[in-house]
C-alpha cells in the first residue's frame, strides 16, 4: 500500500497529466530533491523557488488568474504565518470580485507535531487557517483520502489549503488506489535512489481517479455512546481509544474524521450528536481559541438539550512552541493516554 506522501505524489502526476496542472512549485519541490518529504519526486511540472512564501502565495495567484492551475508548497506551515495577509487576499478575490473571477490554485504544506521539528517545524495550522473566509482547508488522515482529497482540491476552483499530517507522510494505507500496484513495484517505480540521481526517472503507474468530496466526513467506527471529532494525527489515537472503550466497558462510539476543516460537514456532525447525547474533540493545535473550540460552541447553540453531559475538547498545550526533545512534543499535544482517558470520563459521567 502507498504511503500518505506516495499518494499526494501520486495525485499530483495524475493532475498534471489529466487536470490540467501547469505548476508545482516552492522551496526543494523541483529536482533533484524532489520536497522536504519527497512529494513531489519526479514530477514534470515541477521547479524550485527562493526561500520566499511571499513569492510562492503571490506568484501561484498570478498564475491562476492567469489561466493556469498551481500547486503551491509552503515547506512547513509554521512558515505560513509570513503571508497570512496574501492568503487573506487570495480567499476574498472571487468574493470581491463579484463571482466573476475563480483563483483555481492549491496550497499545500506539511502541518502539526510528530517529527521532532522543535519551535520552527511542529505548529499546526488550521485554526488560522479556519479564519481566512474564502478558501477550502482539508487534511487527511488516510493516503487514499490524501490522493482523493488533492485530486478534488486540484478540481475546485476555488483556492484550497491542504494541510498534510507530518506525523503520518510514512504511514501507509489500508485502502489500495485504484490501479496502485503492490508495494514493493510502487517504490522503485516513484522513489528516487538515495545519492545520484541525475539519470533517474519514475515509472508512473496508471492510476484512475478518486475524488473525496470536500466537506464530507468519514466515519471511522460506529456507536451510540459517544461522538469523537478529530481529523489528521489525531484521528487514529481516537479510533484506538474507541476500540480500548469498547473492550473494556461495552461502549461504542462514532468516531468522525472530519478530512474537511471548512467546509466541514455539519450534517455528520449534529446527526451523530443527536444520537449519542456525548462529545468529545480532539485535536493537537493549541487550546485557545481552537477550531475545536467553534465546534463545541455550535454543537452547544444546536443540541444543548440533547446533551446527557458537559462535552469536552482534548487539544495541545497553550505554549510558545514545542521543545525538541521528545519527551517535549510528547507532553505538548495529545497523546493516546490523554485521549483514552478524556473519552473515558466522558463516556461514563453520569447523565
Amino acid at each position: 500500500m502507498a504511503t500518505l506522501v506516495q499518494a499526494v505524489r501520486l495525485a499530483l502526476h495524475y493532475a498534471e497529466e489529466h487536470l490540467g496542472v501547469t505548476d508545482i512549485f516552492g522551496e526543494d519541490v523541483g529536482p533533484p530533491l524532489g520536497g522536504v518529504f519527497t512529494a513531489t519526486q519526479g514530477l514534470r511540472t515541477a521547479w524550485n523557488t527562493p526561500l520566499d512564501e511571499r513569492g510562492i502565495v503571490g506568484m501561484a495567484m498570478g498564475i491562476a488568474y492567469g489561466g493556469g492551475r498551481p500547486v503551491a508548497e509552503i515547506q512547513f506551515c509554521d512558515y505560513g504565518f509570513n503571508v497570512i495577509d496574501l492568503l487573506k487576499v487570495a480567499g476574498n478575490q472571487y468574493w470581491a470580485g463579484a463571482g466573476n473571477y475563480s483563483l483555481p490554485m492549491v496550497v499545500m504544506t506539511p502541518s502539526g507535531s510528530g517529527i521532532r521539528g522543535s519551535l520552527y517545524h511542529s505548529h499546526s495550522f488550521e485554526s488560522w487557517a479556519s479564519r481566512l473566509p474564502g478558501w477550502k482547508i482539508v487534511m487527511p488522515s488516510t493516503p487514499i483520502d490524501a490522493y482523493g482529497l488533492m485530486l478534488s482540491a486540484i478540481r475546485d476552483p476555488n483556492p484550497v489549503l491542504v494541510l498534510l499530517p507530518k506525523a503520518l507522510l510514512r504511514l501507509r494505507g489500508e485502502e489500495r488506489i485504484p490501479g496502485e500496484p503492490d508495494e514493493s513495484e510502487l517504490k522503485e517505480r516513484i522513489d528516487a535512489p538515495v545519492g545520484d540521481r541525475s539519470e533517474w526517472k519514475p515509472r508512473w503507474p496508471d492510476l484512475d481517479p478518486v475524488f473525496t468530496p470536500i466537506g464530507v466526513a468519514r466515519t471511522v467506527r460506529e456507536g451510540d455512546d459517544v461522538t469523537v471529532l478529530s481529523y489528521g494525527r489525531t484521528v487514529g489515537l481516537c479510533a484506538q481509544a474507541a476500540d480500548d472503550l469498547l473492550a473494556e466497558t461495552g461502549k461504542r462510539c462514532d468516531v468522525i474524521d472530519l478530512r474537511s476543516i471548512f467546509p466541514y460537514d455539519w450534517k455528520a456532525i449534529s446527526a451523530s450528536v443527536a444520537k449519542t447525547g456525548r462529545l468529545l474533540v480532539v485535536n493537537e493545535d493549541t487550546e485557545v481559541t481552537n477550531f475545536g473550540e467553534h465546534l463545541l460552541r455550535r454543537v452547544v447553540d444546536h443540541h444543548f438539550y440533547d446533551l446527557l453531559v458537559r462535552p469536552r475538547m482534548l487539544a495541545g498545550k497553550h505554549v510558545p512552541g514545542i521543545g525538541l526533545n521528545q519527551v517535549y512534543e510528547q507532553n505538548t499535544v495529545p497523546q493516546l493516554v490523554q485521549v483514552r482517558h478524556e473519552l473515558f470520563a466522558v463516556a461514563t459521567e453520569a447523565a
